[in-house]
């Protein structure tokens, strides 16, 4: 970030901006176009991998997938690895089996393993962990919930199906792991940095122990990767969602032309 920078400023430095993501698959993605338009250079670097539990370690968690009646979905991840394990444990999950999705997308995502309309499918209305868990709470009489995690995994839906006395099981299929972007950092004195995940900001800390932000901007997209970016220490510059804000890039887009106007 310039402090007190000066449009011209702007316009004559070309800042850095690190996405803490893969490099987008398409050359349609938006962030192109915001590169294009603000003059700024975007670099993709996932800061973490995620790695799957396999099903033989799995076991020893003496966990019955088939036992559940309901399975609660919180992102693509562990939509993947839920029906990877039961792939590999040679288990057919029952056409009865409820799910319950984080938002509208990842219930879509079911899609790929399985007969979407046959199924019963709910999902939260604005894709907040409160709205997910109101329905759960109109359906959580006589169901088993089984919750499909990372190691990482925020507690929040744990405690309220415990608060509320459901019956439910926590299964361990995947786990989030730092890349090493050592040579990414040294390489580059970044002006933005994105985070997309609490595990990312952890990423950072476990590459750089002694990394200091002085005057670099930090973007992050979400409430929880937020909360770990300012429980780090970190000034946080650019947050997603916002009302003006839905996505990332918009976020982004607003605080360049913020930036350009000073």
């Amino acid at each position: 970030m310039i402090k007190g920078g000066q449009k011209k400023e702007l316009q004559e430095k070309q800042l850095s901006i690190l996405i803490s993501q893969p490099k987008p698959e398409t050359e349609k993605s938006p962030y192109y176009d915001l590169a294009k338009k603000f003059n700024v250079r975007l670099d993709f670097h996932p800061f973490i991998r995620v790695e799957g539990v396999p099903g033989k370690e799995f076991r020893k968690q003496k966990v019955d997938i088939l036992n559940y009646t309901a399975v609660v979905f919180t992102s693509r991840n562990s939509v993947d690895h839920f029906f990877r394990v039961c792939e590999e444990l040679k288990l057919k999950v029952s056409q009865d089996c409820k799910y319950f999705c984080i938002t509208e997308a990842v219930a879509l995502y079911l899609q790929k393993f399985i007969l979407y309309r046959k199924r019963k499918v709910f999902f939260g209305a604005d894709g907040t962990t409160k709205s997910l868990l109101d329905v759960m709470n109109k359906h959580k009489e006589n169901e088993k919930f089984l919750f499909p995690s990372s190691d990482s995994q925020k507690k929040d839906i744990e405690e309220w199906m415990k608060a509320n006395k459901c019956e439910y099981a926590t299964a361990s299929l995947y786990k989030t792991v730092s890349n090493d972007v050592k040579d990414i950092l040294a390489g580059t004195l970044y002006d933005l940095i994105v985070f997309f995940s609490p595990s990312g900001v952890k990423s950072l800390f476990e590459n750089v122990p002694k990394f200091k932000q002085n005057g670099t901007a930090i973007g992050a997209f979400g409430p929880t990767t937020s909360a770990a970016v300012e429980e780090a220490g970190l000034r946080l510059d650019v947050k997603a969602p916002a009302p003006q804000a839905p996505s990332m890039v918009a976020a982004l887009e607003k605080y360049l032309n913020d930036l350009g106007k000073k």
